[in-house]
């Protein structure tokens, strides 16, 4: 669970990191919902996040990512399925979450087509399935094959499943030579019972929710397996066509329904904003009663070649818009407070709850986000729930933003027990018994134990053992685990010692299940391998927050050996008042931080995190064992002959001719070291349009400065 950012007071280094979170949150989070049909975080949470995306990038366009989620539908199609191009893409819709969003949504189409707000201008109103989007291709009245959305552009042939079901007919009489019909598939309530009491007296899988039931069932590999899962279709819409189905959208859908194809009965012809919610509010009314899972109403403008002129956006359509359901509520007593660590150390809260049915689902646990949320104020301590904390014992309000994490809403004071007291937050982790700090503008507060706390231990393992670290060849996550469990390995250094305690190692692991003696020698070569590693790598390896493979690459240039860099963490560490966030100017005036200010690349945040990290006792002890059993690589010597050559550069203002990456590629090619801030260690300053502080310094300490034309016509050909 993500904690709100507020966009307007995010410097331009913070919206890039949040920036460079979410693509990594959102990215996750569609190949679970639609890969892997086990969403991680609530459909409400997903639609949080991609609007906070989208305005920070209106606030930072020029921070707009390649990959941004602004541009993502869906996620790729997953192997073991061939796949199927779109001949029209499968766009996903734009979220309207109150009444004057859906106003908003008829003002920019009124605008967009030139039309005032007395003239007429009709919508379509239906439900929005919760289910899984499918397009079935008919030519000449045959089915001839059936995809799921994918990424928008290109799905997941699943003809064979299709047939499977009922709902979708395999000829029609009098359509179109070419006909796309788009809908979703969905299973019923009382369909879903059934199927998840068969699976659990099989001992089989049962499943979380209809949605995943059904694009479960869609997608499976063998199709005898679909066919025994009761899945349904409503049609809703279409994609390419040799011909014109109706006019209007309502026509067009009444012709799938005369084509033979379930449309949904509850879809209505609206005059305006006001009528449209109208019909919203009916729906929602009667959501509970519908027999399978909705989460809006869709609302698209009637007039085809209305739609046709509004046209699309990069990854959404200008004529029609979903109008959310808001969370539903709930009351129930707040029994306990439970305090999880997760795998980067963050301490959660969670709700122990009088169990209570939350549309349609018994909700036992709740999360309570962080520590400044049950104090009953934001990140930046303003007043939150009018300033009420939440107590064991409250009567609390609890609401589920789709089918994940419920959550506590609210408090009701006038239930609140004479002896509930404040909840006090632990400062100590739960599971290690190590320090749990809060960094500087950090709403989560953390476990610094690292990799002693059990917690974190498996999956910081798991980094460790991963491709961009130390890659050991069979040792991925599932051995990993297994060794875990067995107490074999606890730390990374215990990697590098089985093979040494397990008497050579071969005889009891080529014994243990999925293991033989190929295997078991393969594996203990593969470690003997990466006992000499490069130092980035370890750096990487370690698992350290904010520290990604390009700064620890950043760091083992400038460093040169793990003891040039653990001692001036050791030295930085000595000034207790710095890992407490002063500003850069204060920090950069030490001698042992400037060290790691002066890298181009690595920032306060960067630098206190290692520097805390490796203060740890615990963790320090773990990494030293680690450290004493390799040969650690130090990074390639440093170009010679270059004219910048061992120098120390620094980069300011805006470069007109290559990016600032590509800038501090080529001057570390040529054997120079390039760093963020000017210093009386600085040889040579480029400042181009726009440069500053780091100008004003140079011109103070006298260091030569030139342009970028200059820069270039000095490199040449180097």
């Amino acid at each position: 669970m993500q904690d709100q950012f507020d966009v307007d007071t995010l410097t331009r280094e913070e919206a890039e990191r949040r920036l460079v979170e979410l693509a990594g949150i959102l990215d996750r989070a569609n190949k679970a919902y639609h890969q892997a049909d086990a969403p991680e975080i609530s459909d409400a949470e997903y639609d949080r996040l991609k609007r906070e995306n989208a305005e920070i990038e209106a606030r930072f366009p020029e921070l707009k990512r390649r990959d941004s989620p602004s541009d993502q539908i869906g996620a790729a199609p997953a192997e073991g399925f061939q796949k199927i191009a779109h001949s029209v893409p499968m766009l996903s819709l734009g979220n309207a979450f109150d009444d004057t969003e859906v106003a908003e949504f008829d003002r920019s189409v009124r605008k967009y087509l030139g039309l005032s707000e007395n003239e007429e201008l009709d919508y379509t109103a239906e439900p929005k399935i919760d289910g899984l989007s499918l397009s079935l291709r008919y030519e000449a009245g045959r089915l001839v094959h059936a995809a799921t959305r994918g990424d928008g552009s290109v799905g997941e042939n699943v003809t064979a499943n299709a047939c499977t079901i009922s709902d979708i007919p395999q000829t029609l009489t009098d359509a179109p030579d070419v006909l796309e019909v788009r809908g979703e598939v969905y299973m019923s309530h009382e369909d879903f019972a059934a199927l998840n009491a068969r699976q659990a007296a099989d001992g089989g899988k049962t499943f979380a929710n209809p949605r995943n039931a059904a694009a479960g069932s869609l997608r499976q590999l063998d199709p005898s397996v679909t066919a025994g899962r009761p899945l349904r279709f409503f049609a809703y819409a279409w994609g390419s066509v040799s011909q014109s189905l109706a006019d209007t959208q309502i026509g067009a859908i009444g012709k799938l329904a005369a084509l033979g194809f379930r449309t949904n009965p509850l879809t209505r012809l609206c005059t305006g904003p006001e009528d449209m919610l109208e019909h919203y509010r009916d729906i929602e009314a009667r959501r509970a009663t519908l027999g399978y899972d909705i989460d809006g109403v869709v609302y698209k403008v009637n007039d085809l070649s209305l739609q046709a002129r509004l046209g699309f956006r990069s990854t959404t359509p200008r004529w029609a818009i979903a109008h959310k359901f808001p969370a539903e509520l709930a009351w129930t007593r707040l029994e306990a407070i439970d305090i999880q660590v997760g795998r980067t150390g963050a301490l959660s809260p969670v709700a122990r709850l009088t169990p209570v049915t939350v549309g349609g689902v018994v909700v036992s646990n709740a999360t309570l986000h962080n520590e400044d949320y049950i104090a009953g104020r934001d990140s930046n301590g303003q007043p939150i729930r009018d300033g009420k904390d939440i107590r064991v014992g409250d009567w609390v309000q609890v609401y589920r933003a789709g089918d994940v994490i419920p959550k506590v809403a609210d408090v009701d004071l006038s239930k609140r027990p004479e002896t509930a007291v404040p909840y006090a937050f632990p400062h100590i982790c739960p599971e290690c018994g190590s320090e749990a700090i809060r960094e500087e503008g950090d709403a989560v507060r953390r476990c610094t134990g690292g990799l002693i706390c059990p917690a974190q231990a498996v999956e910081k393992l798991k980094h460790f053992v991963s491709r961009a670290a130390f890659d050991i060849e069979g040792l991925g996550a599932k051995q990993v685990e297994q060794f875990f469990e067995d107490r074999w390995i606890r730390e990374p250094a215990d990697i590098f010692l089985l093979e040494e305690r397990y008497g050579s190692g071969l005889q009891q692991l080529k014994n243990r299940e999925g293991w033989g003696a190929k295997s078991a020698e393969n594996l203990f070569s593969a470690i003997r391998q990466r006992r000499t590693i490069a130092f980035h790598r370890l750096l990487f390896g370690l698992g350290i927050r904010h520290l990604g493979e390009v700064a620890a690459k950043d760091l083992a240039r400038a460093f040169g050996t793990w003891d040039g860099l653990a001692d001036a963490a050791d030295r930085a560490a000595t000034e207790p008042a710095a890992i407490q966030g002063p500003s850069r100017e204060t920090l950069a005036a030490s001698p042992a931080w400037s060290e790691f200010l002066a890298i181009d690349g690595v920032g306060v945040t960067l630098t206190q995190s290692l520097v805390t990290a490796l203060a740890q006792a615990h963790e320090r002890e773990s990494i030293d064992r680690l450290v004493a059993l390799l040969t650690i690589e130090a990074p390639a010597a440093r170009a010679t002959g270059s004219p910048v050559a061992g120098k120390t550069v620094v980069f300011t203002g805006s470069l007109e001719k290559m990016t600032r990456a590509e800038a501090k590629a080529r001057a570390e090619a040529l054997g120079a070291k390039v760093a963020g801030s000017v210093s009386a260690k600085t040889d040579l300053v480029i400042a181009g349009p726009g440069a500053g502080s780091k100008a004003k310094k140079a011109e103070e300490l006298g260091i030569e400065m030139i342009d970028e034309d200059s820069w270039l016509e000095l490199i040449g050909d180097a």
